[in-house]
């Protein structure tokens, strides 16, 4: 997890921010990086997150929790969740946010967590690949931690409308390079990885997944259900 960005993050939980946090890229201008978005109740939600909260079921797995606000919407509905999050700052976060179950490790390296029946990943969460080479790294944990019946809910984007005419020859449009930037500080680069549906969807049949779109936004924003085929 990148030190600048826990930084900012822990900064604006605890009263002290002292700077905008913003996000470099390699296509435009830097964005500023609202922190009051990983601290949302359920009255914030975006359309397409009320959606995704709306289909979990079971036992649910809030992979990528950060400071844990959509785990906490459905702790209060009274589903069982693990809230699955890298950073110890983070982490430590969801504890003082009465997050009851939190789970600190790496999902794609770590040995079998759990069964889960939903598996959350919000936010982008195939973001965590950063490439289209690591799916399949992914997809093993997925496979690893759900139940026979179980689903991945998740949300990404297509990025194609951030490109005038030619995709990129030399490697796949969705797979991105951000910087973040706080107080003075840069992070190191790091790379993220949005996936359209139709790319998504072959790649999800290697290993053995089917997709299917539950509601697109306007800006190419998709939230979709990955089950076995």
């Amino acid at each position: 997890m990148d030190k600048v960005f826990e930084k900012a993050v822990l900064d604006f939980y605890n009263g002290r921010q002292s700077e905008i946090l913003l996000i470099h890229n390699t296509y435009g201008e830097p964005d500023e990086m609202p922190l009051d978005v990983y601290f949302r109740d359920k009255e914030d939600l975006t359309e397409l997150e009320t959606i995704a909260l709306e289909r979990c079921k079971g036992k649910v797995l809030d992979l990528g929790a950060g400071m844990g606000s959509l785990t906490l919407i459905l702790q209060e509905k009274g589903l069982t969740i693990d809230a699955l999050e890298i950073s110890p700052a983070f982490c430590s976060i969801m504890f003082d946010r009465k997050v009851k179950s939190i789970i600190e490790t790496d999902f794609l390296t770590a040995p079998e967590i759990g069964k889960y029946e939903t598996i959350l990943m919000m936010m982008n969460g195939f973001g965590l690949c950063g490439s289209i080479d690591k799916l399949p790294k992914l997809f093993d944990a997925l496979n690893r931690n759900l139940t026979a019946e179980g689903q991945v809910i998740f949300d990404s984007s297509d990025l194609s409308y951030l490109y005038d005419k030619d995709l990129p020859e030399n490697k796949y449009y969705g797979e991105m390079d951000f910087q973040y930037e706080y107080n003075g500080l840069k992070g190191s680069w790091f790379k993220w990885l949005y996936i359209d549906p139709e790319r998504l969807k072959v790649e999800a049949a290697k290993h053995g997944f089917e997709l299917e779109v539950l509601f697109t936004e306007d800006t190419g924003q998709y939230l979709g259900k990955l089950v076995r085929g």
